[in-house]
């Protein structure tokens, strides 16, 4: 069984998905899903359909003080939507701190053209999101 990595956001929602063995972390895709759920709960229930997965691992945006925001709430809202429509899976939450500056970090590393950067940040986001859940879970 696989797990999911999601990066929620209101435009875009970023998703990573491990190997069978759960060992490595690679970017599925970003769902451009212009504020509607319903768009990216209708992609998730065809990735069900494409892979055998236990798990969705989604990133819950804390401020750096360690505090909620309006975008935490949002998040929370979705995941209970997650929740409701996918109640046999396991959903975990993982604090997201810093994913998207590292995902910025790792684009400019990698010299990636600036357009195609707000295509892809939220993938990698997911990404690093799937892996700290990795890790933690490893511990």
């Amino acid at each position: 069984m696989r797990i999911l990595g999601i990066d929620y956001g209101d435009s875009r929602t970023g998703i990573a998905i491990t190997d069978a063995l759960n060992i490595t972390v690679q970017g599925l895709e970003t769902i451009k899903n212009n504020g509607s759920d319903k768009v990216i709960l209708k992609r998730l229930e065809e990735i069900l359909e494409q892979y055998e997965i236990d798990t969705f691992v989604v990133g819950r945006p804390i401020n750096m003080n360690g505090t909620e925001s309006e975008r935490t709430a949002k998040t929370d809202q979705f995941i209970h939507k997650l929740k409701c429509k996918f109640n046999k899976l396991k959903i975990e939450t993982i604090d997201e701190r810093l994913t998207t500056v590292a995902a910025q970090k790792t684009m400019n590393f990698l010299e990636i053209d600036k357009y195609k950067k707000k295509n892809i940040v939220d993938t990698i986001s997911a990404i690093y999101i799937l892996e700290t859940y990795l890790n933690k879970i490893k511990k």
